[in-house]
């Protein structure tokens, strides 16, 4: 394995903001928010002081997977315009520096959501973090372009952790939450991957569009799609989402399905890299496809996820399905 280390000096001069940095933070709010949406869907009567316990350990966690996964992969890292300027490819912080925090922030995360609400919720915490660190980044990352489908399981996890936390158990509906998250996770990666592939060619990473061409990867985006939908709208029908769920879901689903039909119809991925520059979203027009569904597939899972989350903050009624 290669791992890049910044030089010593570098390291001595790293601030605290590149600590944050390694804690992938804006990954983390959303493994927060998921894991609250869990925690309260759950139902159950917590402490407020151990269900904030709880949601710091699950974020503590999510922390520490990234760190461990920028430890890692700084080689890769370095080759890609995305992520070359991460703390330890460039050179702000050395290798060993974000492992030791890992394993550190690992250990602390684990211990502490057991002691302070359940060893289930720990368990499953922990399995997180080993699942994100070694299975997805250490093997499935450069071995299969199944990657993202397979690892996307750590990503899933959080409400589950954060139902657990609350009620020591793991219903239906709180994998229901993971299935959403995990189904929505391919066609989201892949549609980044389609204008970004040149980027995982450099690195050696076998994305779906670099191993199988953009085609193949435009259709499996669509089936995915249609896949997704109908999970996104089931809650709605278990108990566990009201009429503004089944409307976002429902609504949201067709708009999804929408930009994955035109996705599939478009020539997104097939010319040379599309980007403006080292962002996201300033692509030309080539994969502004792609773009578009990348970008509506985050609003999409952000508003099952908040509408959920405040139909059971007010109270709402299940909806009445039979």
């Amino acid at each position: 394995m290669a791992m890049a280390t910044a030089p010593t000096n570098s390291a001595r001069a790293a601030r605290w903001q590149d600590y944050v940095q390694l804690l992938k933070p804006r990954v983390m709010s959303l493994v927060v928010f998921t894991a609250v949406t869990g925690l309260v869907c759950a139902g159950a009567p917590i402490n407020p002081v151990l269900g904030a316990v709880a949601v710091l350990c699950i974020a503590v966690g999510a922390g520490a997977s990234g760190a461990l996964n920028m430890w890692y992969d700084a080689d890769i890292d370095a080759k890609m315009r995305r992520t070359r300027g991460r703390p330890v490819p460039a050179g702000k912080v050395q290798g060993a520096d974000a492992a030791a925090l890992g394993v550190v922030l690992s250990l602390f995360s684990v211990m502490l959501m057991g002691v302070a609400t359940n060893w289930l919720a720990a368990g499953l915490l922990a399995f997180t973090i080993v699942f994100y660190a070694v299975v997805y980044t250490m093997w499935l990352k450069r071995w299969t372009t199944q990657n993202i489908v397979i690892g996307g399981l750590a990503g899933a996890l959080p409400p589950v952790i954060g139902w657990a936390a609350a009620t020591g158990t793991t219903p239906l509906n709180a994998w229901l939450l993971c299935a959403i998250i995990f189904m929505w996770t391919p066609p989201h990666f892949w549609a980044l991957s389609l204008y970004t592939s040149e980027d995982y060619a450099k690195a050696g990473v076998p994305m779906m569009p670099v191993v199988k061409g953009a085609s193949s990867t435009r259709t499996q985006i669509l089936v995915y799609s249609l896949l997704l939908v109908p999970i996104c709208v089931a809650p709605a029908f278990t108990g566990l989402g009201g009429v503004a769920y089944l409307a976002v879901s429902g609504v949201g689903g067709l708009v999804f399905l929408l930009l994955a039909w035109r996705l599939f119809r478009s020539r997104a991925g097939e010319a040379a890299d599309p980007r403006n520059d080292d962002g996201l979203y300033d692509v030309r027009a080539g994969a502004r496809d792609a773009r578009n569904l990348f970008a509506f597939s985050i609003l999409y899972l952000a508003l099952l996820f908040a509408t959920l989350l405040g139909e059971h903050l007010l109270g709402a009624k299940p909806l009445e399905v039979f």
